[in-house]
């Protein structure tokens, strides 16, 4: 039987090791450079190849399955479970999270926590890997800080010490088993878009848009989704809540990042399992979670509790 340790972000304070652990290696870096890069160039490509070619029913369904399977396998999984313990889950919910999220090509699970665990010890402060204010608050300084926090964060060579802020998952067989899968589950995340649809339509020409379009073009967008987070909403939107950082709840992204976008609300109160607490607030991960408590595959959920939102609350909002 493999050694299950649940989430412990408490472990990140007290843990004496250092904050960074060395280097990516090259061939590191290279892999970082190519998921970003060339997603991102099929991306821009997109538009003028969706004009009159290759683009039908079947990768449109494609598209949105693939991207809604894998924006929830990092939203509920790696951020709400995994980087703050939301909830309990059991061991094939928590074997699944880690697959799916890993199939976002965000990067290995263990990386991608420690990463999100330290933003939040240090956010927009120094040692944050990811902040948009580190180079001041001019003009200037913000567009190089937007490009920092949006991707340029990436392409630094500093690595994020996993036995500082994500010991827990270090001891999960587990989780140590779909780290080491995750270039496997590259290649399932674009090759079984076009598998499908080349059965689906029954040609080759089918499994080659539908790779383009479910495969590279999905994978493109939810990357620009989930880095939004790191940098559009610190700097822009509504700030209802206390918290020790820039973070800001920005409602145009509720909907495509599947609630994360409610994010001074999830500074305020990071390991509450619902980020969207306000009326009309859409948070698709927060009901995915309450389906999985339904089914008794999660426990112990952290909902929002009234008193606690009063307590944090600001008398008046800013943006």
């Amino acid at each position: 039987m493999s050694t299950q340790v649940e989430p412990d972000v408490r472990r990140v304070e007290t843990a004496p090791q250092p904050m960074l652990a060395g280097e990516k290696s090259p061939a590191e870096m290279f892999l970082v450079k190519l998921f970003a890069v060339i997603p991102a160039l099929a991306l821009a490509a997109a538009v003028p190849l969706a004009w009159g070619w290759g683009l039908g029913w079947v990768d449109i369904g494609l598209a949105v399955f693939f991207y809604t399977l894998t924006c929830l396998g990092v939203t509920a999984g790696f951020h709400r479970y995994f980087t703050h313990g939301a909830f309990k889950a059991n061991r094939a919910l928590r074997i699944a999270l880690a697959v799916t999220g890993s199939m976002a090509m965000q990067g290995p699970i263990i990386g991608w926590v420690a990463d999100h665990r330290r933003h939040h010890a240090y956010a927009d402060r120094e040692g944050d890997p990811h902040s948009p204010w580190i180079f001041g608050t001019s003009a200037g300084a913000l567009a190089k800080g937007f490009w920092h926090a949006h991707m340029g964060w990436m392409f630094q060579r500093e690595q994020t010490n996993a036995a500082r802020f994500a010991p827990d998952l270090l001891a999960d067989a587990d989780i140590q088993r779909v780290n080491r899968w995750f270039p496997a589950l590259t290649a399932v995340t674009l090759l079984a878009p076009a598998l499908i649809g080349g059965l689906a339509t029954w040609s080759w020409w089918g499994a080659l848009t539908a790779f383009f379009w479910a495969g590279l073009v999905r994978v493109a967008v939810l990357h620009h989704v989930t880095w939004s987070v790191n940098s559009i909403c610190h700097m822009v939107g509504d700030r209802p809540f206390e918290a020790r950082d820039k973070s800001a709840n920005f409602w145009p992204l509720a909907i495509l990042s599947m609630g994360e976008s409610w994010h001074n609300s999830h500074h305020a109160d990071p390991t509450c399992a619902r980020h969207g607490v306000g009326r009309g607030q859409i948070d698709v991960s927060a009901r995915l979670i309450w389906v999985f408590e339904k089914l008794g595959w999660a426990t112990r959920v952290r909902w929002p509790k009234p008193e606690r939102l009063a307590r944090n609350r600001k008398t008046t909002s800013s943006s």
